[in-house]
């Protein structure tokens, strides 16, 4: 590299720096401050989504109940962090500040850079209903200095989870790891169930979702379904999908007895594709139906490293974990517990043993396993979580 081109590179990495410092040290909060000049409005609850431009799931059922009440105005506002720049973005966090200024509870469901760098006033509480279940990978504070996370100077500069009043988790035995995660003091990470999973106790609409897979993939009808639910790989904004299946394989040893469908993570622009002519047996549905409605209707989950498995527990059912970059995952981002000892399933990093795992499900079903790592991560998730949170805001 020439020299000009180190110089250049170094300068617009200086460039960077300073937008961001100007941003988050001096711009966002003074354009906070100049919107509380009006009362908190004792009803106002406002839903910031980070990333997505409607409400993820981990919003849905609490918005719902919420207006079901008839007590709260409702107000969303969507950023889009690290997926739009500039002043498209500048001008979301704007509207969304001049929302929070007068907000009595603001819920949040990842990391916010935004939220934590505002002098938030005393009588605002906000609620972070965490997007995940359990504790799996790594995350926050607990990957500094790993090549998924930041260097700790970076992430006590531009923390990710000030101003939070509760943190609300799955089970009382990931407690612990979300405290590491988002340095934060004990007492307000709670072990109230998370909102999402009451969905899973409701009978009806459970059958609702297999219903819905038939109407969209007709095939699946009078077979098993496989969901195959990969986490990304890379950071967030650049995000791929493992490309580790051959489906035309698949399809001659499984095609008789199985359908696979395919959930990729919504951070991933550019999945990878199924051949047309193998649509009837695999169909990639990321675009077509919710995580809840794959969850729901499939008879065995392959994931990886995803959080996932935690929701899918609660179906006491088949799990396969396809580990197949296993160490330089380990070593990207790393994980909470020990990951062979922890996963309730087998553990397969070929293609031979996935098909192997498949095959033999039915002797290699431990299903107690199951259970044992449902009550233990998901022990406090009984169909009644939402509930239990809108008790926890009413009285902070």
């Amino acid at each position: 590299m020439s020299f000009f081109k180190k110089y250049k590179k170094k300068f617009v990495a200086k460039l960077r720096q300073l937008r961001k410092y100007y941003r988050y040290k001096v711009y966002f909060p003074k354009k906070y401050e100049s919107y509380c000049n009006q009362p908190v409005q004792e009803n106002k609850v406002l839903f910031l989504e980070m990333r997505f431009t409607t409400l993820s799931n981990s919003f849905q059922y609490l918005y719902k109940k919420l207006e079901e009440s008839g007590e709260y105005d409702l107000k969303c506002s969507y950023v889009q962090f690290n997926f739009i720049r500039g002043r498209e973005f500048t001008k979301r966090v704007d509207d969304m500040l001049q929302e929070l200024a007068t907000a009595k509870y603001v819920f949040v469901d990842d990391a916010s850079l935004i939220l934590s760098s505002i002098p938030l006033r005393k009588e605002t509480i906000a609620i972070n209903l965490w997007h995940a279940c359990g504790a799996f990978k790594k995350f926050g504070r607990s990957t500094a200095e790993l090549k998924f996370g930041s260097s700790a100077a970076t992430l006590d500069k531009y923390p990710n989870y000030e101003n939070l009043t509760h943190v609300t988790v799955s089970s009382p035995e990931v407690i612990w790891a979300y405290e590491e995660a988002m340095h934060l003091p004990k007492g307000i990470v709670k072990a109230t169930g998370v909102s999402r999973t009451d969905f899973f106790y409701d009978s009806e609409f459970v059958e609702s979702r297999r219903q819905k897979l038939y109407e969209i993939m007709p095939e699946a009808k009078d077979k098993k379904v496989i969901l195959y639910a990969p986490t990304f790989r890379g950071h967030v904004a650049t995000a791929k999908s493992p490309d580790k299946i051959d489906f035309e394989r698949f399809y001659q040893e499984l095609g008789d007895e199985y359908v696979i469908v395919c959930k990729h993570h919504p951070f991933v622009k550019k999945p990878p594709v199924i051949p047309e002519e193998l649509q009837h047996f695999a169909r990639d549905l990321t675009k077509d139906l919710s995580i809840e409605d794959l969850l729901c209707s499939a008879d065995i989950c392959i994931s990886d490293y995803s959080s996932l498995v935690f929701e899918y527990s609660l179906f006491e059912k088949p799990m396969i974990f396809y580990a197949y970059d296993y160490d330089n995952y380990c070593d990207w981002r790393g994980f909470y517990y020990d990951y062979s000892e922890f996963t309730p399933g087998p553990v397969v990093q070929t293609e031979d043993e996935l098909l192997d795992s498949i095959k033999n499900i039915d002797t290699q079903f431990d299903k107690q396993r199951v259970i044992d790592f449902k009550e233990k991560f998901m022990g406090s998730c009984d169909g009644h979580a939402t509930e239990r949170i809108i008790e926890l805001m009413k009285e902070s």
